[in-house]
């Protein structure tokens, strides 16, 4: 490019001087191109063509620079006359199939780009524009074969290596994406769509501060990339960081009001505050604008409940299915036509969508591991022993401000956190993610006695230092991170003053809620009833040793059925257990305003009701897997 503006005054002077000469006409064309002045180029590459009709390169380059500028429909003329002299010409192969590809044309699109490999086998951007065509018509494995062919040829090709990326992640296979992105970022560090491509691969294997990092840089070097700011706000999201987040989204807006994916996540935002009435105006606006945007049909579906007058989402949500989607996409919209098909109480067809769902969720790279989760537990019950648990540890903190709730996913944690969060003097944080890494530094901190009082030392400060600044002034932080299951005795030792509230539903509820739950990797025994019941083994195993070597004061267990059936008595028992006065508020949890980004959302915003308890008998004839979870009791079956 610095070449190209450098010449650009001599060419033009050039071709001043010269005005018949194509040639000169046809540089000084593309150095303006190059330059980014497509449009002051346009005049010369006609000249060009007025001075010598049959040249090929004029027309291929005319078109080039229409194209540059977004008239796709005249580029392609241009580069279907330029083929008419020299129908043998890959590049221009090459172009014409890139402005089909623009102008929907695909399957037009894709035999130029056949016909440019078969002139040219080794031109890598003949592979990478057909690579581009298969995906946009939604044949994305044969998508991801041309941009590993293109990247082989060119292994610093950065579009390619960027599209084979992107193209992996929409087959679910992030962790392959990772490292190729990465790669394009070092190839082209200035370019902000590389940064934004990584920050997303990143959001959707879970690893957010990254994440964020990544976007913050692609939205710092090119401001206008709605794109990256959109993926910014969804990630702050993620983090808690919901003022801005909603500011990041709102700034979309400003600049594109009909945004429709800055539209839905605005409503999903709305929709965490509990302000669905908003929530829902904001999905039907992005469904008016583009009824093939698939997350909005999943967003509308999670935030109320559905009804047989919802005939339009269903035909919308249909029609999609029956095209090629991502793979992303078509696992939403069939978790979504499970809830529906609840909903509506048609059980069978409920359970096949969901089955569906969870069986295109295997496609994922992440499995559950049962041998890695048994050995888990194993350690985990060896190191944190009774003597281990009981024992009074010098360096433990004195705090009596977290508040724990554990138990399965899916089994109420949730509204234990809500009704908790509406006395005046608590405050619910979420989902903490802190005692997995936690745990793992304590078990490589050593084993001597000043070794372990030094990591308990640590963990402590660092909690309480992420805890106080999510809460701000408060006597309690509720903490409801469910797999804190797996570490109650280390939690125990750093914090024994600290209350622990174990909440226990129904196994096969339990269970079948989280079946029907879009977890998007976070979970990988989810998609699976088998692999369902050795986890909740697991979890009852542990949950059992807990019971037997932490004391009575530090652990409360709350069976999810009799909190339904006698609110006020089991408010009643939490608010002393972790040590608040009573408050009539928390019986009117589903009032308070405050944000919740979990998938009980909309749940824990509704009065309590019993219609949860023993929905698995709905689902009777297809839990066969489960059932043997009706003899695990507490002793661990």
């Amino acid at each position: 490019m610095r070449q190209g503006k450098d010449a650009l005054p001599a060419l033009r002077r050039a071709a001043e001087l010269l005005p018949d000469d194509a040639q000169l006409l046809i540089a000084a064309g593309n150095a303006l191109c190059t330059g980014g002045r497509a449009r002051e180029s346009l005049a010369l590459f006609q000249r060009a063509i007025e001075i010598d009709p049959r040249s090929s390169e004029a027309h291929n380059n005319l078109g080039n620079a229409l194209q540059e500028l977004g008239e796709c429909a005249a580029a392609a003329g241009c580069y279907r006359q330029a083929l008419a002299i020299s129908p043998d010409d890959a590049e221009t192969h090459c172009n014409l199939s890139n402005a089909l590809r623009r102008l929907r044309q695909l399957p037009e699109a894709i035999a130029c780009s056949e016909r440019a490999i078969a002139l040219a086998p080794g031109l890598s951007i003949a592979h990478n524009n057909l690579g581009l065509a298969l995906a946009a018509l939604g044949r994305g494995a044969q998508a991801v074969a041309s941009f590993r062919q293109a990247v082989a040829l060119n292994p610093r090709f950065v579009e390619a290596l960027s599209n084979l990326g992107n193209g992996l992640g929409e087959l679910g296979e992030h962790d392959a994406a990772v490292p190729l992105l990465r790669r394009a970022v070092e190839l082209a560090a200035q370019r902000a769509d590389g940064h934004y491509y990584l920050g997303h691969a990143l959001q959707q294997l879970g690893q957010v501060a990254e994440s964020v990092g990544c976007l913050r840089r692609a939205v710092a070097l090119q401001p206008d990339h709605l794109l990256a700011r959109l993926g910014l706000a969804t990630a702050l999201r993620l983090q808690g960081q919901f003022i801005e987040a909603e500011a990041a989204c709102r700034a979309v807006l400003a600049a594109d009001q009909n945004h429709v994916a800055a539209l839905s996540l605005l409503g999903d935002l709305h929709a965490d505050r509990g302000e669905f009435a908003q929530a829902q105006q904001l999905f039907q606006r992005a469904l008016a604008l583009d009824g093939e945007f698939a997350p909005v049909y999943c967003s509308i579906a999670a935030h109320r409940r559905m009804t047989r007058e919802d005939s339009t989402w269903l035909q919308g949500v249909e029609a999609l299915l029956a095209r090629s989607l991502p793979l992303q996409h078509e696992i939403g919209l069939r978790f979504a036509l499970g809830k529906y098909h609840d909903d509506v109480r048609q059980y069978d067809a409920a359970f096949e969508h969901y089955r569906r769902a969870n069986e295109l969720s295997k496609r994922y790279e992440s499995s559950y591991d049962r041998a890695k989760m048994t050995e888990h537990v194993d350690q985990m019950i060896s190191r944190c022993d009774s003597t281990f648990a009981r024992a009074a540890h010098p360096s433990a903190s004195a705090a009596e401000l977290p508040v724990f709730v554990l138990g399965m996913p899916r089994s109420g944690t949730s509204l234990i956190e809500q009704i908790l969060a509406s006395h005046p003097d608590a405050f619910g944080a979420g989902e903490v993610g802190f005692w997995d890494s936690a745990c793992a530094a304590f078990a490589a901190a050593g084993s001597s006695s000043e070794e372990v009082q030094s990591a308990v030392t640590r963990i402590a400060r660092e909690y309480l230092a992420r805890v106080s600044a999510l809460s701000g002034p408060v006597l309690r932080v509720v903490d409801k991170m469910p797999a804190n299951f797996l570490y109650a005795g280390l939690i125990h030792a750093v914090f024994p003053r600290a209350r622990i509230l174990h909440v226990q539903r129904h196994p096969l509820d339990t269970c079948l809620s989280i079946y029907f739950q879009n977890f998007f990797r976070l979970h990988p025994y989810a998609c699976d009833l088998d692999d369902l019941v050795h986890y909740y083994r697991e979890y009852v195993r542990i949950t059992n040793h807990w019971r037997k070597v932490l004391p009575r004061t530090a652990l409360l267990e709350i069976p999810y059925e009799a909190l339904i059936e006698d609110q006020e008595y089991w408010t009643r028992r939490m608010l002393e257990f972790i040590g608040l006065p009573w408050s009539a508020r928390c019986l009117d949890f589903h009032r308070t305003e405050r944000v919740v980004i979990t998938a009980s959302r909309w749940q824990v915003r509704q009065r309590l009701s019993a219609g949860s308890v023993g929905r698995w008998r709905n689902y009777e004839k297809h839990v066969a897997p489960l059932r043997p979870l009706l003899s695990v009791g507490v002793d661990g079956g």
